[in-house]
């Protein structure tokens, strides 16, 4: 079981490793015709790229991606679409101090006990790097959904320190290194993450995740629902440790009254909802009200700060891990979520349409204007 592999329809298989030659994904089950070209591709990886600040890690990295098949003229071709990535400037070296230990909050322990080898370059194929893939995938992804569907991811908290939904602006993204939308926000956190920095020390973060436009009906009520594959693909970002739908954890804390989500009918046939507590998803099936979904990024483990460990030799030690590092990976995580966002949309966008090809593309009842069924007592 190799696991590198996630979706169903829409399919996207990961390869390659931090300090190897290059690294790229396969994407299978992409529709043809579909208008796609690495000018397509290149301003999402662009946005994740390192170097980019102080606030990230300064390999040197220009994540140029290459498309290498399932595309002719211009247009996908229903073929598998291969793309890469090369890495460029990988230095092995700095970590060849802990190629014996084990870094605390890695997973080189981990893959030690279950492969009995591990690649200590960079973590390997443990290393963020790898989610340089996703964000390709994602790209195709959204040619796939369309221009209808919009997805947008921004940071809500570094460390303890959050910020002011009323001062939410999502043009303010693009004018941070932080993708926060709250500016005063951004001010403090800078000042925040220089100090941790400086401490050679390394902070969490919590990101948020929405998609407009996406239609109803995605998901099933059972083994496919919606939220639940969302939050497997959040899950399975590099140190993520928490995920949540809507409201999330919140929702306990509220009445039922509050909790509901009221609907109303318009004139024009549509549904309207008065709130989305539920974050877009009702029974596992998307209402077509925006989906939001948050995650929670742990410190970067790699830190200077000395800690307590053991080697492979089963001796108590210290490490201190050398090299370029995110203080906060959370930064670099935001398009890396709404990468997995647009994989999962696509997927069930692809199911729904093979299941249900005459589903209505707004909330709107089977037949504007027709009274709901009685319900039996």
């Amino acid at each position: 079981m190799s696991h590198n592999t996630f979706g169903h329809l829409f399919r996207v298989t990961t390869w390659g490793e931090s300090h190897g030659p290059a690294l790229g994904c396969v994407i299978d089950g992409c529709p043809p015709r579909i208008p796609l070209h690495e000018a397509d591709i290149q301003p999402w990886l662009d946005r994740r790229r390192p170097g980019q600040s102080k606030f990230t890690t300064q390999r040197a990295e220009p994540d140029q991606v290459r498309i290498l098949s399932g595309t002719f003229e211009g247009l996908t071709t229903g073929t598998p679409i291969a793309l890469m990535i090369e890495n460029v400037d990988a230095r092995s070296k700095d970590y060849g101090d802990i190629a014996q230990k084990f870094r605390p909050g890695h997973a080189d322990l981990t893959y030690d006990l279950k492969y009995g080898i591990r690649d200590w370059r960079g973590g390997g194929r443990s290393s963020a790097r790898e989610t340089a893939a996703r964000v390709a995938a994602g790209a195709v992804a959204r040619k796939v959904l369309g221009p209808g569907v919009t997805i947008r991811g921004a940071l809500v908290q570094m460390g303890p320190h959050g910020l002011d939904r009323g001062r939410w602006d999502w043009d303010e993204v693009a004018r941070n290194p932080f993708f926060c939308p709250d500016p005063a926000a951004a001010a403090q956190w800078e000042e925040f993450l220089a100090g941790v920095r400086k401490q050679g020390s390394s902070c969490g973060a919590v990101i948020e995740v929405v998609a407009e436009g996406a239609p109803p009906g995605l998901g099933a009520p059972i083994y496919a629902k919606l939220d639940a594959d969302l939050a497997a693909a959040l899950m399975g970002i590099n140190a993520v440790k928490g995920v949540e739908i809507g409201d999330g954890f919140a929702a306990a804390s509220l009445s039922g009254e509050a909790n509901a989500d009221e609907m109303r009918m318009l004139n024009d046939g549509t549904i309207r909802f008065d709130s989305n507590h539920a974050g877009g998803v009702l029974g596992g099936i998307s209402t077509g009200q925006p989906i939001v979904a948050r995650f929670a990024v742990k410190p970067t483990s790699s830190i200077l700060a000395p800690r307590h460990t053991v080697d492979r030799a089963g001796h108590d030690t210290e490490i201190a891990t050398k090299g370029r590092h995110d203080p906060c990976v959370g930064i670099r995580a935001v398009p890396v979520g709404e990468a997995m966002m647009a994989c999962v949309l696509a997927d069930h966008l692809l199911r729904h349409r093979a299941q249900n090809p005459d589903a209505p593309a707004t909330a709107r009842l089977p037949r504007p204007g027709m009274a709901l069924p009685a319900r039996s007592e």
